[in-house]
């Protein structure tokens, strides 16, 4: 038992033993003889060790920030590039004022080069002697010696300046021949020999050659600029000057990175202010640095990243980075998707491809009307079009012609939020319940070894044909807005299960509504969904009801959003996980291609159930035979209804196709009917009491070729085909 109580120690923990108790050590009962010593182990952070310094500083980077990775090269090298561009340009059109100013400044410089030489040309460095002997002269006259040296010095003057005079005329006029008669690239090159000296000469202390371009970028995200910043804010504290007082500590940049800057930064310790304070302060931040604040994108960086809670990463855009075109959906040119991959989804302001994972999850989708909010969620949607073992149930209560091609694939289609849609959107739910309580019992029973985590498996979903069932709900608030509050607890706690126990049992949920509120979609309903996407909203408070609580003073805050921005949102995928994303776009047409292509990619495997197998319209394409458009969207229409007033059936193809219905009246719609070989068994119809003009479903079917309603109501295969053992 001793010996298990012999340890080495290191220098530290023998000097912590004898502050706790110095005498400790001294006054100790030997060992017994038994106990055998441990040899001591040299620690690496001892004083002495000449190790110790090398083993506890932390590597420095040996490259700047802008060569630590390709990507910052390459945007270091655009921005280099696009910088000297732009001075090529700004000088380029300048050009002619230059050949002004620089002959200007020749001229100059060959005046003032004439008065430097104009001493040495004249002779004056023998003007002094004559002048001496010449006064001597009038001194004496009678002395013939002087006047003899007198006629001397000046003669040699004289002489001086002929042969000086003579040499640059003569140079002058040799090099005027020589560019004369020389190439015209030679003549260009030899003027500007000459021309270049005398307009530097010529030149002025205040004088420049060249106009000053300043290059029209907002930010330069220099390490000051960024002080001068936070300190606005509130963020530094200020000191006697900007030198002394606090400063952040950068770790990485200021750099470029794309079309924008990019910076980690390190808040000062001492200061009490936090990475969440920066992000708090985002439009103060914009203000300062002269932009606005879509182009700031701040976050924090996490300690799984080597971040710690005071260090933010910042990149701050160019320009607005939501403005530009959106990129087509690869889902659109795509002949198959594996709905356990994740869905791509659109851009962030960097460029970088977006991408969410929706197994195992749940999605809700709010925001303003005619922001894209619909086309963002048909993106989920559509993955699962491409997958032949996903199951689709959709309820769109605008009832419009954004999901009608879904009534090509959709086990169930509900349309519209009349009182027969909703009954039939309830009778939905409880569908689903009960398939969900079935799938439950089912993986219960499975063994370990085909089900190791109580969930589907691509091996479970084809062995016992049980697909991932995808329930996309889009305009959730009409359905709340058309039942009473009984009904909408009902619905909401249904919704709720589904949500919450459903992925376990590869159910999908994709909700949409627009602004909500305690009653459009109540917060127990919301707070359990684990993606959440939000276009443009009015305010923080908005962009916190879809995001959930405190996004917005996160960085996720869908209120920066403006009008220009559609088919941009905020997109949510965890506590801390956030991004502004530009969408893919999907168009309504590309969409309803998808739909044909999925019915086709479901059909060999015997997938097309539900309402989809009474799509007599894909059967008639199948059979190369055609009806009319009005018949197979007045059977749509009345999907839910045996009976109804022409009145309401003008109303809801109207809903459903503007363009085409638009200008009908009720004689057009009776006659377009009758055209298509509806026969009215009786043309008035009761409903709760109102004897109206109308039609029943049954006669419009009778319209239909019987070839094609037996084909369209093929039966449906068993929803499992083994059961476990």
């Amino acid at each position: 038992m001793t010996e298990s109580l012999v340890r080495p120690v290191n220098g530290h923990a023998l000097e912590k033993l004898h502050a706790i108790s110095p005498n400790a050590l001294d006054n100790a009962p030997a060992a017994p003889a038994t106990v055998q010593e441990v040899p001591a182990v040299e620690a690496v952070d001892r004083p002495d060790n000449p190790l110790a310094d090398w083993l506890t500083v932390p590597d420095a980077p040996m490259l700047p920030a802008w060569a630590r990775s390709t990507a910052s090269i390459k945007a270091s090298v655009v921005a280099f590039c696009r910088l000297s561009w732009w001075h090529a340009r700004y000088h380029g059109i300048r050009t002619p004022k230059y050949l002004v100013k620089t002959v200007l400044l020749a001229a100059r410089g060959f005046y003032r080069a004439t008065v430097g030489l104009w001493p040495t040309l004249s002779a004056q460095d023998h003007t002094a002697a004559v002048k001496a002997l010449r006064a001597q002269a009038r001194a004496k006259p009678e002395d013939v010696e002087l006047a003899v040296r007198l006629q001397i010095a000046h003669a040699n003057r004289t002489q001086t300046r002929r042969w000086r005079f003579g040499a640059a005329a003569v140079g002058v006029a040799a090099a005027t021949i020589g560019i004369m008669l020389a190439d015209p690239m030679l003549q260009t090159g030899m003027v500007g020999a000459v021309v270049t000296p005398l307009a530097y000469l010529g030149r002025g202390k205040e004088t420049h050659l060249l106009d000053h371009g300043t290059p029209p970028v907002k930010v330069d995200m220099s390490a000051q600029q960024l002080n001068d910043a936070l300190r606005a804010a509130g963020l530094l504290k200020s000191g006697k000057g900007d030198e002394e007082g606090p400063r952040v500590s950068c770790v990485m940049g200021p750099v470029r990175d794309g079309r924008g800057w990019a910076v980690i930064f390190d808040m000062p310790r001492g200061g009490g202010k936090t990475a969440s304070d920066v992000l708090a302060k985002r439009e103060v931040i914009a203000q300062e640095l002269g932009v606005d604040e879509i182009q700031v994108i701040a976050s924090r960086v996490r300690a799984a990243k080597g971040g710690n809670a005071g260090r933010v990463s910042m990149w701050v855009a160019d320009d607005d980075p939501y403005l530009a075109e959106p990129t087509p959906s690869p889902l659109a040119k795509a002949e198959r998707f594996s709905i356990w991959e994740p869905v791509p989804f659109g851009q962030d302001a960097r460029g970088n491809r977006i991408a969410v994972p929706v197994i195992w999850q749940s999605m809700f989708f709010g925001g303003l009307p005619r922001r894209g909010k619909t086309f963002t969620q048909r993106l989920m949607t559509a993955a699962g079009l491409l997958d032949p073992w996903v199951r689709h149930y959709v309820a769109d209560f605008k009832g419009g012609q954004d999901w009608m091609g879904m009534r090509h694939v959709a086990h169930r289609l509900v349309l519209g939020a009349e009182d027969d849609a909703i009954a039939a959107f309830i009778a939905m739910l409880k569908e689903l319940l009960a398939e969900m309580e079935r799938r439950f019992t089912l993986l219960r029973g499975l063994p370990t070894s085909i089900c190791p985590e109580g969930k589907l498996t691509p091996a479970i979903i084809e062995k016992y044909r049980m697909p991932f069932i995808f329930i996309t709900v889009d305009e959730l608030q009409e359905c709340f807005l058309a039942v009473d509050d009984k009904v909408r607890e009902e619905i909401v706690d249904d919704l709720g299960r589904l949500a919450r126990r459903g992925p376990a049992a590869g159910f999908i949920s994709n909700y949409a509504s627009q602004r909500p509120d305690a009653k459009s979609v109540p917060t127990k309903l919301r707070e359990i969904i684990t993606i959440r996407c939000c276009t443009q909203v009015t305010d923080k408070t908005s962009s916190d009801m879809v995001l959930g609580s405190g996004k917005a003073a996160m960085g996720a805050d869908a209120s920066l959003l403006s009008e220009d921005h559609k088919g941009v949102t905020v997109l949510v995928t965890g506590p801390a996980s956030h991004a502004t994303v530009k969408n893919d776009l999907l168009t309504t047409a590309e969409f309803n291609a998808l739909c044909l292509k999925g019915r086709a990619l479901r059909e060999p495997l015997g997938q097309i159930t539900g309402d989809a197998s009474g799509d007599v319209a894909a059967a008639a394409g199948l059979a190369g035979l055609t009806i009319e458009p009005v018949l197979s969207d007045s059977l749509d229409a009345m999907r839910h209804s045996d009976r109804m007033h022409s009145v309401d059936l003008l109303a809801r193809l109207v809903n459903a196709d503007e363009d085409r219905y638009g200008d009908w009246d009720l004689d057009k719609l009776a006659a377009e009917l009758d055209a298509a070989g509806v026969k009215r068994t009786t043309k008035q119809i009761n409903i709760k009491g109102k004897n109206l003009a109308g039609y029943r479903r049954a006669d419009l079917e009778a319209a239909v070729p019987e070839e094609l309603l037996l084909a369209a109501r093929a039966v449906e295969p068993p929803p499992s085909a083994e059961t476990p053992n």
